[in-house]
């Protein structure tokens, strides 16, 4: 679901960047109310690392593809849609400028797809379910899981007809400028894979740490007593998921329209021309987490290496751009006090 560039013509990037902005503001505003409150910035950064670390667990799919779960939706349950957009726009940066995963040019819209549209649409029919049943009730999981479900294949669903309408941008002789498959092949090849497999899992990552979670630090799903939250478990979840990062190499073939130029060439004959020209512009720091060129042990050190690195450097930034936060409110305030 990551889309690299090349693949959307700049009309479809622009509306990407031109949903997206809007949207990242409000939410920073929002969020800006609770990073005062306690233990708000460990929460935040270990939603941010929980969906970074969720996404590098690839699965395989129909076609010989790979698909992957995001932990939207159980972010916006535990912490709200606001802070999961903020958290999961930050596991996409962090993914596409350190690992190449997921382009910058595309980046807009890849946070609209899984950023936006996720945890928005996941939240509202968990809201729709749950309605005022107890935290830890069976209907609280069954709401997790059916809007966790329906919000990644909805996604999906979105991520098709991106690609699916780029054939229009082609040349004189018809040859496809960006994305070459049409809406009939892009939509069932996103949508199928996610709601028989992708989505399966999606919901039982959902259910499995909310209910975990809502067992051992039921504090953590109030702002007013995450003071007291026991963050140990949600800790002990991101280092697990560390140690598990490994099992996401199991699945073998690239997700759909993810493919590298010479990848695409096999498969239709040649390359688009924006493919050509941009998918090779930023590949990464550390390139596909790694394994462009390794093999075996080597290849399973670096993968969890890069979970680590990813995982540090998520919490480093979320906590500067907290501190940052908090020094502007507070020098502000002084501005407002009367001498």
């Amino acid at each position: 679901m990551h889309i690299p560039d090349g693949y959307l013509g700049p009309e479809t990037l622009a509306v990407g960047w031109a949903a997206s902005a809007p949207v990242w503001y409000v939410a920073g505003r929002k969020v800006k109310k609770i990073i005062s409150k306690p233990k708000a910035v460990p929460v935040l950064a270990a939603s941010a690392a929980f969906s970074f670390l969720v996404m590098m667990l690839n699965v395989p799919v129909l076609g010989g593809t790979t698909a992957h779960a995001v932990g939207a939706t159980l972010i916006a349950v535990i912490a709200g849609p606001w802070v999961a957009v903020l958290a999961v726009t930050a596991a996409l940066a962090v993914q596409a400028v350190l690992f190449g995963d997921g382009g910058l040019l595309s980046f807009g819209i890849n946070c609209l797809n899984m950023a936006i549209i996720m945890p928005f649409a996941g939240y509202a029919i968990y809201q729709l379910i749950a309605g005022n049943s107890d935290l830890r009730s069976g209907r609280r999981l069954l709401a997790a899981g059916v809007g966790s479900y329906f919000a990644i294949v909805l996604a999906a669903f979105v991520v098709g007809i991106e690609l699916g309408i780029q054939p229009l941008l082609h040349t004189v002789n018809g040859v496809a400028q960006y994305s070459p498959y049409g809406l009939g092949t892009t939509i069932p090849a996103m949508t199928l894979s996610h709601m028989a497999i992708a989505g399966p899992v999606e919901a039982a990552f959902t259910v499995g740490v909310l209910a975990f979670l809502t067992r051992t630090s039921p504090e953590l799903f109030s702002v007013e007593r995450r003071v007291s939250a026991k963050l140990r478990s949600f800790y002990g979840l991101i280092a697990v998921l560390v140690i598990a990062t490994p099992l996401g190499l199991l699945a073998t073939g690239t997700a759909f329209g993810e493919w590298s130029g010479d990848e695409l060439a096999k498969r239709i004959g040649y390359v688009p021309h924006g493919l050509a020209k941009l998918g090779d512009v930023w590949a990464g720091l550390l390139p596909d987490y790694g394994q462009s060129h390794a093999a075996g042990a080597l290849a399973i050190a670096l993968y969890v290496v890069s979970a680590i690195i990813g995982v540090a450097v998520l919490s480093a930034v979320v906590w500067l751009i907290v501190r940052l936060v908090r020094r502007r409110a507070a020098r502000r305030n002084e501005g407002l006090t009367p001498s």
